[in-house]
């Protein structure tokens, strides 16, 4: 029998059939695949664009399935928020009672983290009264001065606050000389800001400055960020460097509730 006979052959048992189960059609196919290989050939075009299209659904289906699976993990977490500590001594950026509290989980050296410092200014700006940012360290192992930086960050926050958040903003800003001149950067932005560096240099290795660091880590795994950046808002996580109306969509749900 040809293989266009063979074709014919079986799509007319499977009409005259009536009733013809899955397992039967299966097997059919298992055991004549050229049935499959000359549809294909006959109509390659029509082929292809079925499997896109089919790509396509199955990319939809996706999608809209994970945005359920996060809505409903955030519901959850608006019902039963995630509780971080805000030790004292803290750096905190904007208003230090203000209603909204943003945990920011960090790497100084990761460049998706520059993009999340990008929009956490653009939150404070929109949300000058409401919202307050305390920053906290997920230094990632392949980034080499991520942890020297964080270490520079608290050792100048021991001296003033203000120093810092201008040291956490120089270097998100010029991250490129970061990952250039090392620590010859963290050494040089420490005195732009008007630190005393020798003190800085002191505090880095103290065990004030090494607790509170390894402390960020392991509170940032405890609440399952791996990656970075991460952020809790009033205890509702964000995983990612999300844009500024994801923040806005949690925050302003949690100013309703208010």
């Amino acid at each position: 029998m040809k293989k266009t006979s063979l074709v014919v052959g079986v799509l007319a048992l499977f009409v005259t059939a009536g009733c013809t189960s899955k397992q039967q059609i299966e097997k059919t196919l298992v055991d004549n695949p050229d049935i499959v290989f000359n549809a294909i050939k006959a109509n390659p075009k029509k082929f292809v664009e079925v499997v896109n299209e089919a790509v396509r659904t199955a990319q939809e289906t996706a999608r809209e399935d994970e945005a359920k699976e996060e809505a409903s993990r955030m519901d959850e977490e608006f019902k039963n928020p995630k509780a971080a500590k805000v030790e004292d001594g803290r750096v905190i950026f904007g208003k230090k009672d203000a209603p909204i509290t943003i945990i920011e989980y960090s790497d100084f050296q990761c460049p998706y983290c520059s993009r999340g410092y990008a929009t956490v200014k653009e939150v404070l700006k929109q949300y000058p009264d409401k919202v307050r940012v305390v920053f906290k360290h997920l230094p990632l192992d392949f980034h080499p001065m991520a942890l020297p930086a964080a270490k520079y960050f608290e050792a100048i926050a021991l001296q003033d606050h203000s120093k810092a958040e201008k040291f956490h903003d120089l270097i998100f800003q010029n991250q490129p000389k970061l990952n250039q001149d090392g620590e010859k950067f963290l050494k040089d932005t420490a005195k732009k800001v008007g630190a005393n560096l020798a003190k800085v240099e002191k505090d880095i290795t103290s065990e004030a400055v090494t607790a509170r660091v390894a402390a960020d880590m392991e509170e940032a795994k405890k609440f399952d960020f791996s990656g970075t950046p991460g952020f809790l808002i009033n205890g509702v996580s964000l995983k990612g460097a999300y844009p500024f109306p994801e923040f806005k969509k949690i925050i302003d749900r949690h100013l309703e509730k208010k």
